[in-house]
């Protein structure tokens, strides 16, 4: 369980040993990001992303940044941890939606050569953190990728992808640059996450103002994902979640960390203001319904992660259909074959 500022972690890599910041090269690609307020042709127009580059520039500009890199520290390094469990090294690696870095401080240069970090925040770029490995940041939109094809052995997201407005695409363009056999490792918000803030707005708006809008900017649900990452092309799919619960003094703290990370509501939908008596109502409702014994109150973070391969002719493939010599049927009848082979010895 993790305390904002006061961080209780299950477990964590120790970070990596720093380099000086001068050796960070920061490369703006106008052409990367999208233009103000545009999506795909073929893409839902879900969020404002010009409003969520704003709200990241600002967490990115504020006095004490890493008092809410928290939860992203924790997640990009378990991130980093999945790409330890993989017994190779990457020569040039691309991290799309960096924010500050948070994936890039859990790697090392033994297993990473070169890494890319891309964002659509040119402040987060500026404030990224240091590490050992040689990094360039490039300021670029996740849907817009501006690399050539079979660029990447690696490609790493964490936390930034639930933000975009046609996730199709961004995993289409994560395939494009990915050399064959280079594999993906993302992880994103899932469809549970904060799920307590969601039901308290819901029940105080509905009281006070006889109605409810959304609040909770909406998520991908889990068993689309895999759909998704076939679909773009990927192969030897994982895809598997997790919950990181933080306790809070109560809502209004939440709230300020979210606006903090950088992750306050952005959808087109949104409701630009809450009246003061329906956000009292609604703290209360947390309370009542969520406290824990300490008076803190919970706030659920579900993550799915997951992991894609691109295809290569040296990866295992399965074997043709009707190419089996045993059935199972045949299967069941092995504790009597085995037994049999025992009374004959």
């Amino acid at each position: 369980m993790l305390q904002p500022t006061w961080l209780r972690l299950w477990w964590r890599r120790s970070p990596a040993v720093g380099v000086p910041a001068k050796n960070l090269c920061l490369r703006k690609v106008a052409s990367a990001v999208s233009s103000r307020g545009t999506a795909s042709p073929r893409a839902l127009n879900i969020f404002d992303r010009d409003l969520k580059r704003k709200q990241k520039n600002w967490a990115a500009r504020q006095p004490e940044p890493m008092k809410f890199d928290y939860l992203k520290e924790e997640v990009g390094s378990r991130i980093a941890d999945r790409v330890y469990d993989i017994t190779r090294d990457f020569p040039l690696a691309l991290d799309v939606g960096c924010g500050r870095g948070y994936i890039a401080q859990h790697l090392n240069k033994e297993t990473v050569g070169k890494f890319f970090q891309t964002d659509i925040a040119e402040h987060a770029l500026k404030n990224t953190l240091e590490v050992e490995i040689p990094t360039v940041s490039v300021l670029a939109d996740e849907e817009f990728l501006p690399f050539r094809e079979n660029t990447f052995d690696l490609v790493v997201s964490s936390l930034s992808l639930h933000w975009v407005n046609d996730l199709p695409r961004a995993l289409e363009q994560i395939h494009y640059v990915l050399k064959p056999d280079g594999v993906f490792i993302g992880a994103m918000f899932g469809g549970d996450t904060l799920y307590e803030l969601r039901c308290s707005l819901q029940l105080a708006e509905t009281e006070r103002e006889g109605g409810f809008s959304p609040h909770v900017s909406p998520f991908t649900a889990v068993n689309d994902l895999g759909h998704l990452l076939g679909r773009a092309g990927f192969n030897t799919l994982t895809v598997d979640t997790d919950e990181i619960q933080v306790n809070y003094p109560g809502m209004f703290e939440l709230m300020e960390d979210l606006q903090g990370m950088g992750e306050s509501n952005c959808a087109w939908n949104r409701k630009a203001l809450l009246h003061r008596d329906t956000m009292l109502a609604a703290a209360a409702v947390y309370g009542e319904m969520y406290r824990n014994e300490d008076g803190s109150v919970p706030a659920t973070y579900q993550i799915y992660y997951m992991i894609g391969w691109k295809y290569h002719d040296s990866q295992a493939r399965p074997a043709e259909r009707g190419s089996a010599t045993v059935s199972f049927g045949e299967l069941g009848k092995i504790n009597d074959l085995m037994s049999q082979g025992k009374k004959s010895q």
